[in-house]
């Protein structure tokens, strides 16, 4: 299996929506793309799959000096294989592949946030740099498309905080910030066992409110001219918009309901976004 279709195998085996994002993508940019996506599971893979806390650190530590390696021109692991020919076609900031790993240590070091400008924090190093190295390779030729980037990516992290929230507390995470819990009223242990009620209802609706906000002012930062160039981007947000409006109409109930679309509806709405813009 070559580098390129070992991303390939890891974007089509995810499961995730990212995958419909791509469909429409150029051959370059798709396999760019496709060793991003695979080089984020990869860490988050560490943390989500090591029990022990000190061998996660040690994998992270090791995805810390590849990057090193895979910026000198030398990598090891397929993913970085995969990304080297991108580095040349692409501005991919190094920094920004630290600051992924950075965010993955956060989830070593809590499993709970205090209040969201820690949790903004986590999302912005976990997916809005995501947002910003996929900018560079779906292209754009105004600066402010970078907010658009930014902004879109938290808003997605948020989503997928609000859809998990019985499988995050079930591994005995919680991403919703405590002080907003206190704030509805909301016990965590009412979230341990899976107890419905008006105020987690209250509390989840006002993560979609936060959340929705993001999405909103992603949507006034993009460009008019660089939509087009953006329309992969545009895909996830409206595929991520489409399953928080469905998490709304259905009452809030994350702790009873897995809300998701169907990959006809998922697909429906990548087609859609892609001839209209």
């Amino acid at each position: 299996m070559t580098p390129d279709e070992y991303c390939q195998d890891r974007v089509l085996h995810s499961g995730s929506s990212f995958y419909y994002s791509f469909l429409y993508l150029p051959k370059e940019r798709r396999r760019a793309i496709n060793a991003l996506y695979a080089y984020c599971r990869e860490v988050d893979d560490v943390v989500d799959e090591c029990s022990d806390p000190e061998i996660a650190r040690t994998k992270l530590d090791w995805w810390q000096f590849e990057i090193d390696r895979m910026y000198a021109g030398n990598p090891e692991h397929p993913v970085t294989k995969a990304l080297l020919p991108a580095l040349a076609g692409f501005t991919l900031p190094e920094e920004y592949f630290h600051e992924i790993i950075a965010g993955m240590r956060m989830d070593l070091d809590y499993n709970r946030y205090p209040d969201f400008a820690t949790l903004e924090m986590y999302c912005y190093r976990v997916a809005g740099v995501v947002g910003l190295l996929s900018a560079e390779i779906f292209g754009y030729s105004n600066l402010r498309t970078r907010e658009f980037a930014r902004q879109l990516g938290i808003a997605l992290q948020l989503t997928n905080i609000i859809r998990d929230v019985r499988e995050d507390i079930d591994r005995n995470r919680l991403y919703v910030p405590l002080n907003d819990l206190e704030h509805f009223g909301v016990d965590i242990n009412d979230l341990v066992l899976h107890r419905d009620s008006d105020a987690l209802h209250r509390l989840i609706a006002h993560q979609i409110a936060r959340a929705s906000g993001y999405y909103r002012r992603a949507e006034l930062s993009l460009a008019t001219e660089d939509r087009r160039a953006q329309r992969p981007s545009l895909i996830m947000g409206n595929i991520y918009r489409a399953l928080l409006n469905e998490i709304e109409r259905g009452g809030c109930k994350v702790l009873t309901e897995r809300t998701g679309l169907t990959p006809l509806r998922k697909f429906w709405i990548a087609w859609k976004t892609w001839v209209t813009g």
